[in-house]
């Protein structure tokens, strides 16, 4: 059993897996320090609002308050890292794209052979 765990966490898959994920975290962090830090600021500077948009909240009553702070915060978050993903998605599938169409480029030596061998067969069948 040991040994077919070992052959499991070392499958390519896996592997890509866990460095997906370590560099997934990674990456939110580095966006959420980017809002954080930069992005934030700017906004509040233009709003002349508090300098973290995690302090904007509307109270209605002492038990209800909406923190939209900390949400519009986490929106930020999730557009950088969603058009991050959808670049990266997009040169992936193009990089795929330009090698599949190297390999559907036909061999010439092959192409004539498929006309031969189809004018071959029209000839016994005339």
């Amino acid at each position: 059993m040991l040994s077919e765990f070992k052959t499991f966490i070392m499958r390519g898959n896996v592997l890509d897996l866990a460095v997906a994920v370590i560099i997934g975290g990674a990456f939110t962090a580095l966006v959420k320090s980017l809002t954080n830090n930069l992005i934030t600021p700017i906004i509040s500077f233009f709003t002349g609002g508090t300098s973290d948009l995690k302090n904007l909240q509307l109270v209605i009553t002492k038990q209800l308050t909406f923190k939209y702070g900390a949400f519009l915060n986490d929106v930020i978050n999730f557009i950088i890292i969603a058009f991050v993903v959808f670049m990266l998605v997009k040169i992936v599938n193009r990089l795929f794209r330009s090698n599949k169409e190297e390999a559907a480029v036909v061999n010439p030596e092959l192409e004539i052979l498929t006309e031969i061998r189809d004018l071959l067969e029209a000839q016994k069948k005339a």
